[in-house]
């Protein structure tokens, strides 16, 4: 992962972006996450969607490694309680199906489309070798907002652009359990999960 001074945050700022890590910041206080008592996952979704993405705000984040499907870049840490990341997606490339650790997630579209396709959580003890049961698919374009967790679902996220462009996404993760411990990909055909180890 690619990592971006970002000491600076700390201090006022007229760079919209960074106000809006700010004021993530802010809400989330010095203990909080999403599912605290005190924190409203709808005003964390109101602050990301009233930030209109900018390039010049968040280019200094956007590191693109060509070799890998998407590169994670790191923003910021608050309080140990979230993360905050930009990921830079190839053309006609995703992720895999996957968990979120019990945590929250809430993702803005910063430049291109993104397609999130949501898949039913298997349980524990579900048939073996039984494929996921797809739910539905969104197409979303810049400046939207979504939030997914595992009560949710599964989700796969992928840049169907057909003309080469790159697809840029902002995500909240709170707590920031799959960073420190983890979390599952799961095959669609036949609903295996394989336990994945973050590389921060």
């Amino acid at each position: 992962m690619r990592t971006a001074s970002h000491n600076y945050l700390e201090a006022q700022t007229t760079n919209p972006f960074h106000r809006l890590v700010q004021e993530i910041k802010e809400h989330l206080g010095s203990s909080s996450g999403i599912d605290s008592e005190d924190v409203n996952i709808e005003y964390l979704r109101g602050l990301m969607t009233k930030y209109t993405s900018n390039l010049v705000d968040w280019q200094q984040y956007a590191h693109l490694d060509p070799s890998k499907h998407y590169t994670r870049n790191y923003v910021e840490n608050i309080n140990g309680k979230a993360n905050i990341l930009i990921l830079v997606w190839n053309p006609k490339k995703g992720s895999p199906v996957h968990d979120h650790a019990r945590a929250h997630c809430v993702m803005k579209i910063l430049q291109g489309t993104l397609k999130e396709e949501i898949f039913t959580l298997p349980a524990m003890n579900s048939q073996p070798n039984a494929p996921l049961q797809h739910i539905k698919e969104t197409i979303y374009s810049a400046d939207e907002v979504t939030y997914i967790c595992d009560k949710i679902g599964l989700h796969r996220i992928s840049n169907p652009s057909e003309d080469d462009a790159l697809a840029v996404s902002l995500h909240l993760y709170t707590p920031p359990t799959a960073a420190d411990f983890g979390y599952h990909i799961y095959e669609e055909e036949t609903g295996r999960r394989i336990y994945v180890k973050t590389n921060m």
